[in-house]
């Protein structure tokens, strides 16, 4: 805008100086050729008298240095011309000047001259004699006026343009001055035209109505990241070429990205196939949906392809953790495998027995073994059936369970009260040491925790060993502990040893009554109780089994 202000204001400036010149040479001319013209009748009348005074011995050796004399007959016929040999001339009776002169005794005429090719300035006087004595000098053109005054002209003109180049210059700048020290952050609180006025309102306005927009854009994006971010779920979204363009925490977890891979390729993320053939078909505009293995998982994903235009320019994939659902799954087919295996034996005993004794063919003396060989499948499957309603029942969570203040000293006693006859039978000695501790709990969950642990070191001790049940304080949190030295649990085994129908031993487990169901309740329950389960053993040695309740 400066420059094109200061090209306006240099070319009216020049415009403007030409046009003066133009004018002022104009006027000029017309002035100094009145000026000759008003000469050459003074110089006319000089003549004039003497030629009056001397007739024709004026003309004798007449000095004539700027101007042309001619004398006229009162024909027309030159009688003398200072310039031209006077016979060889026409006759002039029909000029302007020369009518005018024979009429009234003056007369002046301007016009081009074909015998000369210049235009002159003629003035004529009648001489008492009736003859006509004619002055007349060469009209200055004006471009002669121009070359004479060149030198003049061309400095004005470079004060003019300098000057103009220079009033230019600071005119743009305290023009554009107030534009350009405009606040458009606070458009009403500019001082400069009042032209602008509108304008700035206008700003302000939309400055307004930006800022509200910008806000709630704002917000929404602040919603979204909030919602995204916290997904559980992986959400990633692809450019045309395969350029990440968006993920969230859950994406890069689940990718193993370590950081944010937004603009890099998807290929420099993860090499997987199958995910490169995923989004390779959704980038080509088709919808896509299978279940993938990953470095952290088992992940379903979902891919959608982005259109604009008609034209996929990018996708969208989401990712969906499996894999405790897969493992829920498969527990539960082999949960269901297991309790069907495993009432399925005691059933065919009790079946068998009591088909033998139908039959008749058990001696009368073999009635009761018989008869104690079918209670004890019978109270096996008992069992097994309590464990698995109790199991199921934690599986259902607390929420109709109540909570009461509980001295775990009491419940461990009651517990191993309950276990003593067992215990005293497997030749196991159990002892139950450590202070008085109340904790808020379910009593059934603590009993349940309690007493299965305490079982299970019964169970698989050996004869002459015991069992040591232990309740402390540790770090502010109240432990109980259960440690025996029996047959212990292999290194290898220790970790799946909570595993429902998981047993290390399978033929000293069903010897000893053992469903398989115990630890994996004494799991769920700790979880229930916000306890911690740790778990040491030596194979051989024994086995101790940790709960911390926080």
């Amino acid at each position: 805008m400066t420059k094109r202000i200061f090209h306006s204001i240099c070319f009216v400036a020049i415009a403007v100086f030409f046009a003066s010149v133009i004018l002022i040479m104009g006027m000029l001319y017309g002035y100094f050729s009145d000026m000759q013209q008003k000469q050459l009748k003074m110089q006319l009348e000089l003549a004039a008298q003497g030629a009056n005074n001397e007739a024709g011995e004026y003309f004798s050796d007449l000095p004539v240095r700027d101007y042309r004399i001619t004398w006229i007959d009162a024909d027309g016929t030159v009688l003398y011309d200072s310039d031209t040999q006077s016979a060889g001339m026409e006759n002039h009776l029909e000029r302007e000047e020369i009518q005018e002169a024979l009429s009234s005794g003056y007369g002046e005429s301007r016009r081009y001259s074909a015998t000369l090719m210049a235009h002159y300035l003629y003035t004529a006087r009648r001489l008492d004699d009736g003859t006509v004595l004619r002055l007349s000098i060469a009209q200055s053109s004006i471009l002669t006026l121009v070359f004479g005054m060149a030198q003049p002209i061309s400095v004005v003109f470079l004060i003019a343009v300098a000057l103009s180049v220079f009033l230019a210059v600071r005119i743009s700048k305290s023009i554009v001055r107030p534009l350009n020290e405009i606040d458009l952050d606070h458009p009403l609180s500019n001082e400069g035209y009042d032209e602008l006025a509108p304008f700035l309102r206008r700003i302000d306005s939309q400055q307004r109505q930006l800022r509200g927009q910008k806000s709630k854009l704002e917000q929404k994006q602040t919603e979204l990241d909030a919602i995204i971010g916290n997904m559980n779920e992986g959400l990633l979204l692809l450019g045309e070429k395969g350029k990440i363009v968006g993920i969230n925490p859950a994406a890069m977890r689940i990718l193993g990205a370590e950081e944010n891979p937004v603009g890099a390729d998807m290929l420099t993320v993860s090499r997987d196939p199958q995910l490169h053939g995923i989004f390779s078909k959704a980038l080509d505009g088709e919808r896509d949906e299978r279940t993938v293995s990953l470095a952290t998982g088992r992940y379903q994903i979902s891919a959608s392809p982005i259109f604009a235009e008609e034209k996929a320019v990018g996708a969208a994939l989401c990712f969906f953790d499996v894999t405790e659902k897969e493992k829920a799954e498969q527990m539960r087919r082999e949960f269901t495998a297991n309790v069907s295996h495993e009432l399925k034996t005691p059933l065919h005993s009790i079946s068998g027995y009591a088909e033998l004794m139908r039959n008749g063919m058990v001696k009368s003396q073999d009635i009761v073994p018989f008869a104690g060989k079918i209670y004890a499948e019978a109270q096996r499957m008992i069992r097994l059936v309590d464990d698995i309603i109790n199991l199921s029942h934690l599986d259902e969570g607390v929420e109709d369970m109540r909570r009461a203040d509980v001295d775990i000293y009491d419940m461990a006693e009651k517990a191993v009260g309950e276990l003593e006859s067992q215990a005293e039978k497997a030749g196991v000695t159990i002892t139950l040491k450590g202070g008085r501790f109340v904790l808020r709990a379910v009593p059934q969950l603590l009993h349940a925790i309690i007493y299965n642990l305490c079982d299970n070191a019964v169970k698989y001790n050996r004869p002459g060993g015991s069992v040591e049940v232990t309740i402390f304080e540790k770090e502010n949190n109240i432990c109980l502990s259960v440690s025996d030295n029996g047959v212990g649990i292999p290194v290898d085994e220790q970790e799946r040893v909570f595993e429902r129908f998981y047993r290390v031993d399978k033929s000293r487990s069903k010897e000893v009554g053992g469903t398989g169901l115990g630890l994996s309740i004494v799991k769920h329950a700790a979880i229930l109780l916000n306890g911690k389960i740790e778990l040491h053993s030596v194979p051989g040695e024994g086995t101790t089994v940790s709960v911390t309740f926080q």
